[in-house]
């Protein structure tokens, strides 16, 4: 029987998609504002995020409802190292850490993996189907406000994917026949919402080096006003 838990995420998550996409940080980037410095710290924390997410989704590669969802196509590692390489240079391993707010994200997937691993169903879904969505619309972003030509964005690259649209289908019939019950996906559910609110976290911590480089003024005139333009920066509808 289907748990229908992809559909069950989606509306689910909703409100804490809506808020992710309101934060100053991510308003700013939507409309086009993308600061080098605070966008390589970016990067850095969610290499450290997906190493962790990716190091335990591989301890439990043969777990009965993880191993559904196991694709290491999806792997995002590597392509931030080669994003870290070009901001930081080759020392990056030298240079980077983990904000107080990727720590955290870290500590909870950690967390889960130990205590319910089952519950990495809900951090998967919520970073890598976003990335596979809205993240092609922020490639796009980033690349024409850094000026970058080819480099600098190859976490947004899925090359071991042709085609995306097909890829999320699949992901989610896989969400939808894991062998869970409904108490099971309503915590999957909660636990995407935390995720959401880990993510958050991370923007939120960016936005004071943004207005340093920016200004307090274009700052709020770029978020004073909810942005139209709808997308799926840490989940997939």
């Amino acid at each position: 029987m289907s748990s229908n838990l992809a559909t069950k995420l989606r509306e689910g998550t909703k409100k804490s998609h809506s808020m992710a996409e309101n934060v100053g940080f991510v308003k700013c980037f939507l409309k086009g504002t993308v600061e080098k410095s605070s966008y390589r710290t970016l990067v850095r924390n969610l290499y450290f995020v997906y190493s962790a997410m990716e190091e335990e989704m591989e301890k439990h590669r043969n777990h009965p409802i993880l191993s559904q969802i196991y694709f290491p196509e999806l792997n995002r590692k590597a392509s931030l190292e080669q994003d870290l390489a070009f901001y930081y240079g080759s020392n990056w391993r030298e240079q980077v850490a983990p904000s107080e707010a990727a720590q955290a994200y870290i500590q909870r997937i950690r967390e889960v993996s130990e205590t319910a691993p089952e519950l990495l169903v809900a951090h998967s879904y919520t970073r890598y189907l976003g990335d596979l969505s809205g993240g092609q619309i922020l490639k796009g972003i980033a690349q024409r406000a850094m000026n970058l030509e080819g480099d600098g964005t190859a976490f947004y690259e899925f090359e071991q994917i042709t085609d995306e649209k097909a890829f999320k289908t699949q992901y989610r019939e896989a969400m939808n026949n894991l062998p869970i019950d409904d108490a099971d996906a309503d915590r999957i559910v909660d636990e995407a919402n935390h995720a959401f609110g880990l993510n958050m976290n991370m923007f939120k911590e960016l936005e004071g080096s943004l207005i340093k480089a920016i200004g307090q003024m274009v700052f709020n005139a770029l978020t004073r006003r909810r942005n139209r333009n709808n997308t799926e920066l840490a989940t997939a509808e």
